[in-house]
């Protein structure tokens, strides 16, 4: 059995660095829920490396079958719809990875994750990034790599910053236990706010 504290990120490194940063806070063994999951390819990593025992919820129906095609366990709904299909504390740790942005009821979705999962995984592009304020200093709606989408086909609703995310914390009253900022897999100490595209915050109700 691998012990929890292992540092996955240095032990498996052909995954993307937003994953690793999330094993790194995921329990071996552990029960989790990713919510818009996509094609499965987190819990598909998870499984793999945690031997976790999880659930995905995705809406999409291309992605619903992908995951069904790579074993995953996964759910088709709504996540709009909120989470009463799912007990207080029921799962160790509740996962939105770079779903927060395109989620229109935010707050409800946040206090929701906190009353299913006795810790919470939230990862969202920084709009705050100083290569978005440039595109916006010259007149244009920021698209890049993390923010592919055209202003008028974008699926994101709710855009926002490090800081905004921080005081959303705060005025939420909700723990921050760790979080990290990257850009192009790269940690980001620094100015975090300025210089990181990626944020990714562990979180338990306060």
């Amino acid at each position: 059995m691998m012990p929890n504290n292992v540092n996955i990120t240095n032990i498996i490194t052909e995954f993307r660095q937003d994953f690793a940063i999330i094993a790194n806070w995921v329990k071996f063994g552990s029960k989790i829920l990713d919510l818009g999951c996509g094609d499965g390819e987190l819990l598909q990593y998870l499984r793999k490396s945690l031997e976790v025992k999880g659930y995905g919820v995705e809406k999409d129906d291309a992605n619903w079958l992908a995951c069904l095609k790579n074993g995953s366990n996964v759910i088709q709904m709504d996540l709009e719809d909120g989470l009463l299909g799912f007990e207080d504390q029921s799962f160790d740790t509740v996962i939105l990875s770079q779903t927060l942005q395109a989620m229109h009821h935010t707050e409800d979705i946040v206090q929701e994750m906190l009353r299913v999962g006795k810790e919470v995984i939230v990862t969202f592009p920084n709009f705050g990034y100083w290569r978005n304020r440039m595109q916006i200093t010259g007149g244009r709606m920021p698209v890049s790599k993390i923010l592919p989408y055209q202003w008028y086909d974008t699926p994101n609703v709710h855009l926002c910053t490090i800081n905004d995310f921080d005081q959303f914390c705060k005025d939420h009253n909700i723990s921050v236990l760790e979080r990290r900022v990257i850009t192009d897999a790269k940690v980001i100490n620094f100015m975090p706010n300025l210089l990181g595209n990626l944020a990714m915050y562990r979180l338990k109700a306060a």
